[in-house]
């Protein structure tokens, strides 16, 4: 009986114990403070690989120099390569004689059995004066955190970063 009365009131290992209890869902704090971060920074660069090459098409070089859209992708991805995959940028580029008929939604994305983007993608440059809307897509894989922290909009674990710009040609 002494001896369980010793063990009850003895502190030595409380600490740990505390520590233990704590620790789970501090990781699991940090894990999606770090997720959350990285998702926005990624998007962030996006915004702005976006706006540096949509100068191309404001400015018109990319009418005069024949620039497809593989093309364009391409040289978005160069600026992009340390955070995203050249092959899953999606680009969308459409134009309209008005701002009142622009449509600045985000494409609902099809998928096949396997899990591709079986969506056709517009790439109209339109002509001087005309409203140009550039969209790039991509699909950023998130993970499960922990206590079912989830980042992910897409039905297939990803989230979709959408980065949209909007503006009228300068005349030639």
């Amino acid at each position: 009986m002494f001896r369980w009365r010793r063990f009850v009131r003895a502190e030595h290992g409380s600490a740990a114990v505390e520590f233990g209890l704590v620790a789970a869902p501090f990781i699991a704090l940090l894990v999606a403070i770090i997720q959350t971060m990285i998702v926005f920074l990624a998007q962030r660069l996006l915004d702005e690989v976006v706006s540096q090459a949509s100068r191309v098409i404001l400015t018109g070089q990319a009418q005069t120099s024949g620039l497809t859209q593989s093309q364009f992708a391409d040289w978005a991805c160069q600026k992009t390569v340390i955070f995203f995959t050249c092959n899953n940028l999606m680009v969308n580029v459409q134009s309209y004689s008005s701002f009142s008929g622009v449509s600045t939604t985000t494409p609902t994305l099809t998928f096949d059995s396997k899990g591709n983007v079986t969506n056709t993608w517009s790439y109209s440059l339109g002509n001087p004066g005309d409203v140009v809307v550039v969209q790039v897509l991509y699909q950023w894989p998130v993970m499960l955190g922990p206590l079912g922290f989830n980042l992910a909009n897409l039905s297939n674990g990803n989230r979709l970063l959408v980065s949209t710009n909007v503006f009228k040609r300068e005349p030639s």
